[in-house]
């Protein structure tokens, strides 16, 4: 019988010491360590394995042939524009979220639809037969081709595919399977780790594309270790509250397409459905005629996507001003906030500001810095910007506006949604043509002042 000895893991990078470190030697992450139980073998060391010989040979990168690459479309516009364009075959996909977003509904949904030409496994380790059965009824999936199993041994479930060969397989989820030949518990670095192994080798081997189902901790991470990540060919995050019925789909890797793209559903009673233009969305109940709201531009990937930005400047009640973002950097709010006090006389040191992006969109591109800003001295100076104005462009240090990229796809979109004036940098005038039709006033602005003096302010 093996000797039980107990070792310390990192969750991040998996490295393991014999004893508990408050800081990780190898990624530097604090807090990061966990005790798992093992058993050694009787000599210490884990017996040797035989080494395979490759019949693989090194080839010509010009002598490989894409031309039967094939990709399963999920009958989702949203999921296969975040995913490239659909299932790659063999791909490894790995989707993470927190509880209750919609993981599991999203893959039934899948079924529903791939399931009329393929034969699809799935496999769940956290719900028996019958409580899939019950959640397929309610979202109206009945397929004769999905195949339903309830495991956990990660050993089982690889012999199974073998034998089913199916067209995808869904795992639900890696924090449930078990290597039996590992004595820590499921969930557990090593576990994840080796289990994800398998499953890789497994759909490599057969060419079998793989989603596999992951739980986030408490950061918002994926749990276990962050090799996980490396592993799978593609990282998809589910975004939103889940109180609210808006999700949104993001790509964090994806080896088989861009990371950029996003896509936006509405959970309902019958599933996750998919909404088609999230600048709608997002901009529905905008109140009119009240200072301190200003509609931005980002870019999603290929995708211009208008959002309301509200900003609320009161003064302080203690004796430093509070400052709080959500939807939006904090750094960077705070740095909008003292090129407006320095370079353009708006003083803001006394007053509480808080910046609110509406609907659940995070705002990561400098473009809707000016937006951002607008909005703040909107509220400030209580200056109404009219429900038909729209403004993007990134703001320097000395208070300039810098000019952004894909200028005429952003105006298109506003001019598109209705929207009447486009205030943007100056710099984005020159090569932008707009149809002769178009009727969207479009003033180019150099500074902040400028772009408050197009308002009237």
């Amino acid at each position: 019988m093996g000797k039980i000895k107990s070792v310390f893991v990192c969750s991040q990078c998996g490295y393991e010491s014999g004893k508990w470190y408050g800081k990780c030697p190898s990624c530097m992450e604090w807090n990061t360590f966990s005790e798992e139980v093992r058993e050694s073998s009787k000599a210490g060391l884990p017996a040797p394995q035989k080494r395979v010989r490759s019949s693989s040979m090194p080839v010509r990168i010009s002598e490989i042939s894409t031309q039967d690459e094939e990709r399963y479309y999920t009958g989702s516009k949203e999921l296969d524009r975040v995913l490239g364009g659909g299932i790659v075959k063999g791909s490894l996909v790995l989707l993470g979220g927190d509880p209750g977003i919609g993981k599991s509904t999203i893959l039934l949904q899948i079924c529903n639809h791939l399931g009329k030409i393929l034969k699809i496994l799935y496999i769940s380790g956290e719900e028996s037969k019958r409580q899939i059965k019950l959640r397929a009824s309610r979202l109206g999936v009945n397929c004769e081709n999905l195949l339903v199993m309830t495991e956990t041994d990660v050993e089982v479930i690889a012999d199974q595919i073998q034998t089913e060969k199916p067209d995808l397989v869904m795992i639900d989820s890696i924090q449930t399977m078990n290597f039996k030949e590992l004595s820590s518990s499921p969930g557990s670095v090593t576990q994840v780790r080796e289990c994800t192994n398998i499953l890789m080798r497994t759909s490599k081997m057969l060419d079998i594309p793989c989603i596999v189902v992951g739980h986030v901790n408490k950061d918002g991470a994926i749990a276990g270790p962050k090799v996980l990540e490396h592993i799978v060919d593609a990282v998809l995050y589910f975004e939103g509250d889940k109180q609210m019925s808006y999700r949104i789909l993001r790509a964090v890797k994806n080896r088989y397409g861009s990371t950029n793209e996003i896509g936006v559903f509405q959970m309902g009673d019958t599933g996750l459905s998919e909404v088609e233009n999230p600048s709608l969305m997002l901009l529905s109940g905008r109140p009119k005629n009240v200072s301190g709201t200003c509609v931005a531009c980002t870019m999603e990937g290929s995708r211009p996507i208008l959002a309301e930005i509200q900003g609320l400047v009161t003064n302080s009640g203690y004796g430093n001003a509070r400052r709080m973002s959500t939807g939006f950097d904090y750094n960077r709010m705070s740095m909008l906030l003292a090129v407006l006090e320095k370079k353009c006389g708006y003083f803001f040191s006394s007053m509480d500001a808080y910046i609110n992006v509406i609907g659940g969109l995070r705002l990561d591109e400098p473009a809707t810095d000016l937006a951002v800003a607008l909005a703040l001295v909107s509220s400030l100076k209580e200056i109404v910007v009219p429900e038909d104005v729209l403004a993007f462009g990134e703001v320097g240090l000395t208070g300039e506006i810098r000019s952004v990229n894909r200028a005429a796809m952003r105006v298109s979109e506003a001019a598109r949604l209705g929207f009447r004036k486009c205030i943007l940098p100056y710099h984005n005038l020159k090569g932008l043509v707009m149809p002769s039709d178009s009727e969207i006033e479009i003033i180019g602005v150099r500074s902040i002042r400028d772009a408050v003096a197009a308002l009237g302010g």
